[in-house]
């Protein structure tokens, strides 16, 4: 059985690298492709790659995912997601 810690790292990884796509796209392979169910720091990491890239859009629809999914965020997920939004210069959100 596959585990979410490699997968966390890698979104990790390319979050720090400022690789947007590839942290969202490994994200989207953990749960289609693989079968592995994304936790908190899954969502986290990727939200973080998000306010790197200033993808508010994505990370408002990221943070809005884990919510549907049962997930709850914590303080590391909302303050990606105010970074997100700061760089993207959104202020509505």
């Amino acid at each position: 059985k596959q585990r979410v810690p490699p997968y966390n790292a890698a979104i990790n990884a390319c979050a720090r690298a400022g690789e947007t796509d590839v942290a969202m796209k490994l994200l989207r392979a953990m749960k289609g492709r693989y079968g592995v169910e994304p936790n908190v720091t899954s969502y986290n990491s990727t939200i973080s790659a998000c306010a790197k890239g200033a993808r508010t859009d994505a990370a408002l629809a990221l943070l809005a995912e884990m919510k549907d999914r049962g997930l709850v965020p914590n303080v590391i997920t909302y303050s990606s997601t105010i970074s997100a939004c700061e760089k993207g210069a959104r202020t509505d959100a």
